[in-house]
């Protein structure tokens, strides 16, 4: 935890050694910084300046670690920086990127220039980019890297050692070699550790493992991150439909996955994407939000044209018009309760069609339990607060009725949304206000109506 806090101690005094740099025009004191710290590093840099300073910083990043700088920034950002550079630049700062990263690079650039830097590849290079490309950006097969070390079970670890040294090199984040049959099929697994502290003469298919079972290439990127997680995973194999080795998914590309999701899960909440720049352009942003405003003006305005049916009511009784909002906010609360426990269980796969009925159930318990607990305090309160038993009843009553609502809500909309193929973490929360608005008004005014 204490190394952690220093490290974000760092990163921050960098972050203002750097603007303070750009600010008094100190290039050279600015490119000294940067030459001590980690493209991701850099890349937090570049989405924290606006856009004048992020074209200067750039101009600074060495070019041996512009691709991976780049791999580290968002899709917005990457899109401005690739603005200001040519198609020799973009070539040489390709040069270093494994080759899952650079597939994903290329998915993010115009097709113009993706169809340039593939005229300027090597046959071999293009032709193992493009087995890449084949595959959905989202899936196992887009996040795999095709170079593998592979190995016969029928050949002893003495070979395989031999193997190695000859080699001279192994990929990144390699932490065991896939067993293959002589047509390609995965077989199996043998770790480094059997590898280095088994008897040389035994053979590998005495000691590999045939537990682990590999990815299917188009295996969605959600269940590939779920599987690393379960199983505890630095790198897994990935299979076609003929069971034939054709790369492998390492940990580096899965945090990614990870942290994708759970910025997606965040921004979604507000109607924003998750690679929306911080620093970008004040139209682009209004425009993005615009939409998402007006979605909330439509429920509003639904909330108040159901007011608008009790006005005689509230004209009637004008404590009603102080209590109002007492029972939409409280069933807001509970629904969003549920909500965001639905949406998690979605999430970490919890949730299915044989569970919902359950879940159901508990959650309009516990709505139950607090309607009926809330109730009583709040009609306490009421009466002694406007000397009103009656009122107090109607709004305890009416608390009831919109927390049952509220639990129903915050369970049923996402999996109906989610069935329908619509982000519940997107528009979730949207539909539960409006529902628990309108319930909870319906419920308090309407009791009202028949009750004074």
């Amino acid at each position: 935890m204490l190394e952690s806090f220093n490290i974000d101690n760092k990163n921050q005094e960098q972050l203002a050694q750097l603007a303070e740099s750009i600010d008094e025009s100190s290039l050279q004191s600015a490119r000294l910084i940067m030459l001590a710290m980690h493209p991701a590093e850099i890349a937090d840099a570049l989405e924290s300046v606006p856009v004048d300073r992020r074209i200067n910083l750039w101009a600074l990043v060495d070019t041996d670690i512009e691709g991976d700088v780049l791999m580290e920034v968002g899709d917005e950002v990457r899109q401005s920086l690739i603005r200001e550079m040519d198609i020799d630049e973009l070539r040489v700062a390709t040069e270093q990127l494994d080759l899952d990263d650079l597939a994903d690079f290329y998915q993010s650039l115009p097709e113009k220039l993706t169809a340039d830097l593939l005229a300027g590849m090597g046959r071999q290079e293009r032709l193992r980019l493009e087995q890449v490309l084949l595959y959905p950006e989202d899936s196992a097969g887009g996040l795999m890297n095709v170079d593998t070390l592979t190995v016969r079970g029928d050949v002893t670890l003495d070979v395989v050692l031999r193997y190695l040294r000859r080699r001279g090199d192994m990929p990144r984040h390699t932490d065991r070699i896939w067993v293959v049959d002589i047509y390609g099929r995965y077989r199996g697994e043998l770790s480094l550790r059997k590898l280095l502290t088994s008897s040389g003469d035994t053979l590998v298919s005495d000691v590999m493992r045939t537990d682990i079972e590999p990815l299917h290439v188009l295996t969605p990127e959600h269940d590939v991150a779920k599987a690393f997680e379960d199983l505890d995973l630095i790198s897994a194999p990935v299979i076609d439909d003929n069971n034939r080795l054709i790369g492998r998914v390492t940990i580096d590309d899965v945090v990614d996955v990870i942290r994708d999701e759970a910025d997606r899960s965040v921004m979604s909440m507000a109607g924003l994407n998750q690679e929306v720049d911080t620093f970008s352009p004040v139209l682009t942003s209004a425009r993005r939000r615009a939409i998402w405003l007006g979605i909330n003006l439509l429920t509003a305005l639904l909330a108040a044209w159901v007011i608008a049916q009790f006005e005689t009511t509230l004209d009637r009784v004008i404590t009603l018009a102080v209590l109002m909002s007492v029972v939409p906010s409280m069933g807001g609360i509970a629904g969003s309760q549920t909500l965001t426990l639905v949406i998690r269980g979605q999430a970490l796969g919890q949730i299915n069609r044989s569970n919902t009925k359950t879940l159901l159930i508990r959650e309009v318990m516990v709505g139950l339990i607090n309607g009926f607990g809330w109730a009583l305090v709040v009609s306490v309160c009421t009466y002694f607060w406007f000397g009103s038993a009656q009122i107090g009843l109607i709004l305890g009553v009416a608390l009831v009725i919109n927390l049952l609502f509220a639990a129903f809500a915050g369970l049923l909309i996402p999996v109906i949304l989610k069935k329908i193929g619509i982000d519940p973490a997107l528009a979730g929360g949207v539909v539960l206000t409006t529902v628990t608005d309108v319930i909870g008004l319906v419920a308090f005014l309407g009791l009202a109506t028949l009750l004074l």
